[in-house]
């Protein structure tokens, strides 16, 4: 897998959060609109993890995740959505292998310790 982070929201505001927090932290970030974009990036990237809205539109966050998961079956993939956990549809992808489901808003804190986790610091790697 690459040393990127793919972050696949359709809210401008809130790609622009992650990707400026990320970028701060040092982190490479590609970003994506959409599901079917989002999986485009990612068979391009092979980053390291993804971090994807779960409701958008074109092809949505959970559609996208199981196309994911038939490119890579090891892709780190998180969904951030506005619904429980504990929905039907969540705990369906978490046993596909889904890292993990976000609530909405996600805290600055939530991402930084997915990206330390799961992501490949770019400043790391060059040392």
């Amino acid at each position: 897998m690459g040393n990127s982070i793919l972050i696949v929201e359709d809210d401008e505001d809130l790609l622009v959060i992650y990707k400026e927090i990320l970028e701060l932290h040092q982190f490479e970030v590609i970003t994506a609109r959409n599901g079917k974009e989002g999986v485009e990036n990612f068979m391009e990237s092979k980053p390291s993890l993804v971090i994807m809205d779960g409701d958008m539109p074109i092809l949505n966050g959970y559609e996208a995740f199981k196309k994911i998961k038939k490119i890579d079956k090891d892709a780190n993939v998180v969904i951030v959505t506005g619904f429980s956990e504990f929905e039907p549809k969540n705990q369906e992808v978490i046993k596909m292998g889904l890292i993990k489901v976000i609530s909405k808003p996600v805290g600055i804190d939530d991402l930084l310790v997915l990206a330390e986790k799961y992501g490949k610091n770019k400043i790391e790697k060059e040392l």
